[in-house]
């Protein structure tokens, strides 16, 4: 069966399909199905490349070279269902007789640097963009090494998203100007290695990362973006790095640094309600009172809600709202909302004084950050500040130093509000990108596994 322009399996086999296929100038001869001891199935596909005018033309001197003998190439293929596809395809050499080169006759469908088809490659590559499988699973379907996956990933996204500078490599440049800025930092590694990335907060695309959480990485970033670039950029919404800050209106005195929301509120319940909470249970313990020490148990989640989550949550738990309906087959109890959380937390406020400055707070945070005035913001953060003070308590005034130390970058919030929501959300996808690979030990490629995870939107 002599065709240009297709292989075909082989009529010998029983149930055999004849279709179409990519591999310009096969001609196959014959195919064996081999079943391994595991029930694996493997094709064996024989055949010759078919020979063009072109291919008896010699490279140097452009005469016309004689057949030198034949060779074998192997290449792995698209793997058919749950089987191994292998094509044995035979390659003429030739010689000319003018310069005695040497030419071995070129595989239209073979894929540069690696023994396999372009449909594999192609196979393997729908697979990566899918976002959806480990190197791992890829290497498996295909029938192929995860090392060879991961040469293939790594290649596809270098040229995605570097380009060549010398004899090294660097990430392109954005070629759109963005508004906002986010920058933090995550847990590369154990023994506190960490990474930095910076995000367009409008589209969510990682636009810089790199290794540590210092000044220096923002002097890079605006290094390789430029000036003019920059200069479109508004504001940063960034945590309480003090490094990022000053590196930003060191450089870039124009962009306004606006602190994140979030990290306010979470130092506030961590270093605050949680170590006040922590330190009375200890003072009624020291002073006999274990009764009252241990009514503080379990009361954390009450003095971090706000008055109308617990209201709503008593409104559920006096209609018998379920949390869970249980499981008959493993034994598992409904477990029932309970009420009474509104009564509780207003006799912690009632019988401590500490708690009730808590509830002030927290009040005021929930003011401050509803208003679009700077004015209006400040007067609330002021209060905020006094209240602290007033209690003389050392968490407290450790809170009230911190409002005062990023003073600026938190009245910012009221004309920008931007917060660092979408940049957490991509320091989440990092963390699963990390998992489904079980970690990855080449950084580059980490990174730039993270910078097209940024791009991709699942449908």
């Amino acid at each position: 069966m002599h065709t240009n322009c297709s292989v075909t399996i082989s009529q010998t086999i029983p149930g055999a399909i004849v279709y179409p296929e990519s591999l310009t100038g096969f001609i196959n001869q014959t195919t064996d199905l081999i079943v391994s001891d595991s029930g694996q199935l493997f094709y064996h596909i024989y055949g010759e490349q078919f020979i063009t005018p072109e291919d008896s033309v010699c490279p140097c001197c452009k005469t016309t070279m004689h057949v030198h003998g034949q060779i074998t190439r192997v290449l792995k293929h698209e793997s058919k269902g749950n089987s191994t596809c292998r094509i044995f395809v035979k390659v003429t050499r030739f010689k000319c007789p003018k310069c005695h080169k040497t030419h071995v006759q070129q595989i239209p469908y073979e894929c540069p640097n690696h023994r396999m088809t372009t449909d594999l490659y192609k196979q393997i590559t729908y697979h990566l963009e899918r976002h959806d499988l480990s190197l791992k699973k890829i290497a498996q379907i295909c029938g192929v090494d995860p090392h060879t996956v991961k040469a293939i990933d790594k290649d596809r996204l270098s040229k995605f998203y570097t380009t060549e500078d010398g004899s090294h490599r660097k990430l392109k440049k954005p070629i759109e100007y963005s508004r906002y800025l986010g920058i933090d930092e995550f847990k590369l590694h154990n023994h506190h290695q960490y990474a930095t990335h910076i995000i367009d907060l409008d589209t969510g695309h990682i636009l810089w990362i790199a290794f540590g959480k210092k000044k220096q990485i923002v002097y890079d970033f605006i290094n390789h973006v430029g000036y003019n670039w920059m200069r479109h950029v508004k504001a940063v919404s960034c945590d309480m790095n003090a490094y990022f800050y000053s590196a930003f209106h060191e450089k870039c005195p124009w962009i306004q640094v606006v602190y994140d929301r979030f990290h306010l509120i979470k130092n506030f319940n961590d270093k605050v309600i949680s170590m006040v909470r922590k330190d009375e249970q200890r003072r009624l313990i020291e002073e006999g009172n274990v009764g009252k020490a241990r009514s503080l148990k379990q009361t954390r989640y009450i003095l971090l809600s706000s008055p109308e989550t617990l209201e709503r949550k008593d409104a559920l738990a006096s209609q018998g709202t379920l949390l869970d309906s249980g499981h008959v087959l493993f034994r598992k109890e409904p477990k029932i909302r309970k009420g009474g959380l509104m009564k509780k937390y207003k006799q912690l406020l009632k019988e401590n004084e500490l708690f009730f400055a808590i509830d002030l707070i927290k009040e005021e945070l929930k003011e401050a950050y509803a208003t679009s005035d700077e004015n209006t913001m400040a007067n609330h953060l002021t209060h905020i500040v006094e209240i602290c003070n007033a209690t003389k308590n050392e968490h407290f005034q450790w809170f009230s130093n911190l409002i005062l130390k990023h003073w600026n970058g938190l009245i910012s919030h009221a004309i920008l509000h931007l917060s660092n929501g979408k940049i957490e959300g991509i320091n989440n996808r990092i963390k699963t990108v990390r998992r489904m690979s079980y970690g990855f030990r080449d950084d580059e490629y980490f990174f730039l596994k993270l910078i097209d995870m940024s791009r991709y939107r699942s449908a």
